[in-house]
């Protein structure tokens, strides 16, 4: 059994969807795209540079868009599908339960409100190298931090404001090798993004949603969902909320999934998978150079 996963915002870099834009009908994809949510990711994945696409009004679009085209040009339906944090709209359109171009509109709404959120206080977010969760989390706790992002492989992200962030830098939990600060723009998944919420509950309302045709995995809870409306609940709450993906990992491994895919652009949760998941083979879609290795992995284990 094959899982296709989707990353989340810190994993874009300048110039990443430059080759994807190669691939017959990519661009015109793209600048359809482009059209329907009023912004030039063309522009955006080949010719910015690293601080505009940390913007998190630019970059949660943009990596939908490139998850989407990643996975058209793989042209295979997986077994499973995951995301994680705005990767999990990627996985809605890959289970079926609504359309690329709605993803698009719900993703931009989803960057603007967090943006605007996260406008309100210098907010930020740091990844923890090492150390024990039972340990690290309540430490966090101590210094006024949200546990945002729980990844499981012994990696934890914190989230909070800029003040809190620098002073984990001076206090790490016990057995945390590094702080690492992420590319992104705000505390996201805590109470810092509530203002989000209901804008994007408004946006989910315009939304035509259908139940998941394929296993969905939600990183709420690491749970499978098979129902549309709850699929779309879960990306609405999930912006306030702690990301596990400890817990899709253990699902994955429950369900008895042998390969993982990560879409465009790829790195960092087969990263994680190749730690927590020993024996699992894993392959990131990096360029479209690597789809031929994936489509050879799908015939191995989609029909599993």
């Amino acid at each position: 059994m094959l899982v296709l996963v989707a990353p989340g915002q810190g994993a874009q870099t300048p110039g990443f969807l430059t080759p994807w834009l190669e691939l017959p009908g990519a661009a015109d994809r793209i600048a359809g795209w482009s059209d329907a949510i009023g912004l030039d990711l063309a522009h955006y994945g080949t010719k910015a540079h690293a601080d505009e696409i940390r913007d998190t009004a630019v970059a949660q679009p943009l990596l939908v868009a490139a998850g989407l085209l990643s996975a058209a040009a793989l042209d295979a339906s997986p077994g499973v599908v995951a995301g994680h944090s705005v990767g999990e709209i990627t996985a809605a359109v890959l289970a079926g339960v609504i359309d690329d171009e709605a993803a698009l509109r719900f993703v931009r709404a989803r960057g603007l409100g967090m943006a605007e959120a996260a406008a309100v206080t210098e907010t930020g977010m740091a990844a923890l190298l090492g150390g024990d969760p039972a340990v690290t989390v309540p430490h966090l706790e101590k210094l006024g931090l949200t546990p945002a992002n729980v990844n499981g492989a012994g990696q934890v992200v914190a989230a909070g404001t800029a003040a809190q962030i620098a002073a984990l830098t001076e206090d790490k939990p016990e057995g945390v090798r590094r702080v690492v600060p992420l590319k992104v723009a705000g505390a996201f998944h805590t109470q810092h993004m509530a203002p989000a919420v209901e804008k994007l509950r408004t946006a989910a309302a315009a939304l035509t949603v259908t139940d998941p045709k394929v296993t969905y995995v939600s990183n709420a809870d690491g749970r499978t969902v098979a129902n549309g409306d709850e699929v779309i609940s879960r990306l609405v709450g999930q912006v306030a909320n702690p990301v596990r993906w400890d817990l899709c990992m253990e699902t994955f491994a429950e369900l008895g999934v042998t390969a993982i895919i990560e879409a465009a652009p790829g790195g960092t949760l087969v990263g994680l998978a190749k730690r927590a998941l020993p024996g699992v083979q894993t392959l990131a879609l990096k360029t479209p150079d690597d789809l031929d290795a994936a489509r050879a992995l799908l015939t191995e284990h989609a029909g599993a």
